[in-house]
C-alpha cells in the first residue's frame, strides 16, 4: 500500500497547463467587472454556521445535506465552510454598513465547498464569480445583471441559452405554497421520498425534482404565475421589456425556482446542453428580504453567481483555448563572464516588462537550446563570453525563420516587443 498522500476527492489541483485557461478566464472577468463599475468584495470562506441557515434556508439540500460544518474546538462555535458567496456578501454589507450613502455593486471570486458525490462539473471544492446589486429596487438592475453576463458569453465566445420566471413576493408565494400542498397531498402516491420530505416545509422546491418519474406531475401542478400579485407582475414585464429593447432572447420556465430560499421575484438560469446533467453555467436573481433577515436595514438586492469550472468546461466543448502563456525569450549561457552578463540582461529586459526564462543548470549551448524550443519562448538570447566582454547578446528567432542578430539590450527589446 502506498504512502502518497493524496488530495480529498472532489478538491482537485489546478495545473500550471490548466491555470492558463484559468488567469485567462479571470483576466476577462475582472476586465468585465470594471466595465460596468463592480467594485471587488473578499469575504472569508469560514462562517458562523447560522449566517447560512438563516439565508439559504434550513430545508433546503445545501443545509440539510452539503454543508462541511464542524464545531471551532476552541470556542465550541459552529463553523462552515461557505457553500455560496451571496450569504457572505451580504453579511459583510450589513456589519461594515456599507449601503449607509446608497446602493453598491460588488462582486466576488473565490473557492465554494459543498459534500457532494463528485462528478464533472460538480466538485466538493469548486469555484464562483458572484455578482450583488444592492440597495436598487427596480427591474433596471434585473436587467443589468442578465446584460452582462450576456455581454461576458460574448467575450468568452459562448453561447447558453436564457431561462426566466418570476417567484413574486411573499404573499404570493403563501397563496401558491398552499395552492402546491393541497395538489401534491391529493397525488401522495405519485411523490418520491425527497417530495414527501419537503411537502410541507418547502413544497416550491418540489417544482425543481430531478427525478424524471415526477415530471408529469409537476408540469400539472398549480403554477405561481397564476397567484401574483400586480406589482409583482409589472416588475416581470418590466424586465421583460428591457430584454426586448436590447435584443437578448429568452424563454419563460415557470418551474424554475432556483435552490435557495433568499430568492424573490425574478430569478433566471443560463443553461446549455453541452455538459450533461450539470447543464447550469450562471444563475441568479432577486433576494429583496435577505439583507433584513440578516440584520440590516431593509435593502432590496439583486445578483448572480457563475461557476469557474462549468463555464471553463463549456469553453472546452465550444473549441475555445486561450493562447498559451509563453516568454518572451529563453536566456541560454555558458562562461564565467556570460554568466555574469546574463543575470544583468535577463533583469534589464524584464525592467521594460518583458518576459524572460534564464536557463538553469548548466550545459552545453545545444543542450540549453533544446530547453529554450521547448520553452514556446519565440527567441533565444545567446550569451557568451564574447558577448559579455561587448555588453551585447546574440538574438536568434525561434519560431519564424529569421537570421540571428548579435543587438544592445535596448535592440533586443524592441524586436521583442514587435
Amino acid at each position: 500500500m502506498s504512502n502518497t498522500l493524496q488530495s480529498i476527492r472532489g478538491m482537485n489541483d489546478i495545473l500550471p497547463q490548466d491555470a492558463e485557461t484559468w488567469r485567462f478566464f479571470e483576466d476577462t472577468v475582472r476586465d468585465w467587472l470594471i466595465s460596468y463599475g463592480y467594485r471587488e468584495i473578499r469575504t472569508p470562506i469560514l462562517e458562523h454556521t447560522a449566517l447560512f441557515k438563516r439565508a439559504i434556508g434550513e430545508v433546503t439540500d445545501i443545509v440539510e445535506k452539503e454543508m462541511y460544518t464542524f464545531i471551532d474546538e476552541l470556542n465550541g462555535e459552529s463553523l462552515t465552510l461557505r457553500p455560496e458567496g451571496t450569504a457572505s456578501c451580504v453579511r459583510s454589507v450589513v456589519q461594515n454598513n456599507l449601503l449607509y450613502d446608497g446602493g453598491k455593486r460588488l462582486w466576488y471570486m473565490g473557492p465554494m465547498f459543498r459534500h457532494e458525490r463528485p462528478q464533472k462539473g460538480r466538485y466538493r471544492q469548486f469555484h464562483q464569480v458572484g455578482v450583488e446589486a444592492m440597495g436598487f429596487a427596480g427591474p433596471d438592475v434585473d436587467a443589468e445583471h442578465i446584460l452582462m453576463s450576456a455581454d461576458l458569453w460574448k467575450r468568452l465566445g459562448v453561447a447558453p441559452v436564457l431561462e426566466l420566471n418570476t417567484l413574486g413576493d411573499a404573499e404570493a408565494r403563501r397563496r401558491h405554497r398552499e395552492r402546491l400542498i393541497k395538489y401534491f397531498e391529493a397525488n401522495a402516491d405519485a411523490l418520491d421520498e425527497d417530495a414527501r420530505r419537503r411537502l410541507h416545509t418547502n413544497p416550491l422546491r418540489i417544482l425543481d425534482t430531478k427525478n424524471p418519474a415526477m415530471h408529469a406531475l409537476v408540469e400539472a401542478a398549480p403554477k405561481l404565475m397564476d397567484d401574483l400579485d400586480e406589482a409583482s407582475l409589472a416588475h416581470f414585464e418590466g424586465v421583460q421589456k428591457l430584454l426586448h429593447d436590447l435584443g437578448i432572447e429568452y424563454r419563460i420556465n415557470t418551474r424554475l425556482v432556483r435552490g435557495l430560499d433568499y430568492y424573490n421575484r425574478t430569478v433566471f438560469e443560463w443553461v446549455t446542453d453541452k455538459l450533461g446533467a450539470q447543464g447550469t453555467v450562471c444563475a441568479g436573481g432577486r433576494f429583496d428580504g435577505l439583507v433584513e433577515q440578516l440584520g440590516g436595514k431593509p435593502a432590496p438586492a439583486c445578483g448572480f453567481a457563475m461557476g469557474i469550472e462549468r463555464l471553463l468546461a463549456l469553453l472546452e466543448a465550444d473549441g475555445v483555448k486561450p493562447e498559451p502563456c509563453t516568454p518572451d525569450v529563453y536566456l541560454v549561457y555558458a562562461g564565467d563572464k556570460a554568466t555574469s552578463w546574463a543575470w544583468q540582461v535577463a533583469r534589464a529586459l524584464r525592467e521594460k516588462n518583458l518576459s524572460v526564462v534564464m536557463h538553469a543548470g548548466g550545459g552545453s549551448f545545444k543542450s540549453q537550446m533544446k530547453k529554450a524550443d521547448g520553452s514556446g519562448a519565440r527567441f533565444a538570447a545567446i550569451i557568451g563570453d564574447n558577448e559579455a566582454a561587448d555588453g551585447k547578446l546574440s538574438l536568434k528567432p525561434l519560431r519564424e525563420e529569421a537570421e540571428q542578430a548579435v543587438v544592445s539590450i535596448d535592440e533586443a527589446a524592441d524586436i521583442l516587443r514587435k
